[in-house]
């Protein structure tokens, strides 16, 4: 299946106190390279997010305007670059995958997402993650390009872009909730979670966290 990929990483990271969470490390690698690994074949990949070290050649950096305008901006930023930002020349790929590059154990759920996208029947716009526990994460998702396109231009077109939820600008869309495996879709919001997955603060000794657990 022919497809695109946006990974989102410019969040404020409020509860790490503002560590970029892209940075962060599992597993000997950063929170965005599990990402990247997680949309391996990609057609194109976009990163929505401030500079954040060495990426594959071929990844494109872009950023939502303002920055920190959220999630519906960030993704509007990311389909955006990857049909070239307007110009001729490059036709997005039918389906993009939409990850959050917090989550370290995606790369689990992605084979669950295509495999639900292979079996959906006509008319449905996108196939979303809905963890053990019942919790859908929309940002762990695979969806139809023109469905996102149609209703990013819907959202401009009524000013909700900029501070809008994924969920607002998905809304209008038919889309189909597929189990992934536990833990797949855990992310990290604060030091706790962190210290839960096992991810740690680059240069860091000790908790890995570059402060220490309370309780």
């Amino acid at each position: 299946m022919e497809f695109d990929a946006v990974i989102l990483a410019g969040g404020r990271s409020s509860r790490l106190g503002g560590t970029p969470k892209a940075a962060l490390r599992f597993r000997g690698d950063t929170l965005l390279e599990r990402s990247l690994l997680a949309a391996a074949g990609a057609q194109g990949v976009a990163v929505v997010g401030p500079e954040a070290g060495a990426r594959p050649a071929g990844v494109l950096l872009c950023r939502e305007d303002p920055p920190f305008a959220g999630p519906a901006a960030a993704l509007a930023a990311g389909l955006e670059a990857l049909a070239g930002g307007g110009a001729a020349g490059r036709n997005p790929a039918p389906l993009t995958l939409v990850l959050a590059c917090d989550m370290p154990l995606v790369a689990d759920a992605v084979p669950a997402l295509f495999v639900d996208r292979s079996r959906a029947q006509p008319g449905s716009d996108g196939s979303v993650a809905v963890s053990a526990d019942g919790r859908i994460q929309p940002l762990a998702g695979l969806y139809d390009t023109a469905g996102l396109q149609r209703s990013v231009a819907d959202a401009a077109r009524r000013g909700t872009l900029e501070g809008g939820s994924l969920f607002g600008l998905l809304a209008s869309l038919d889309l189909r909730t597929v189990p992934v495996p536990p833990g797949s879709t855990d992310d990290v919001d604060t030091w706790a979670d962190a210290q839960a997955l096992g991810v740690a603060c680059p240069g860091v000794a000790g908790n890995g966290s570059g402060r220490p657990y309370t309780t």
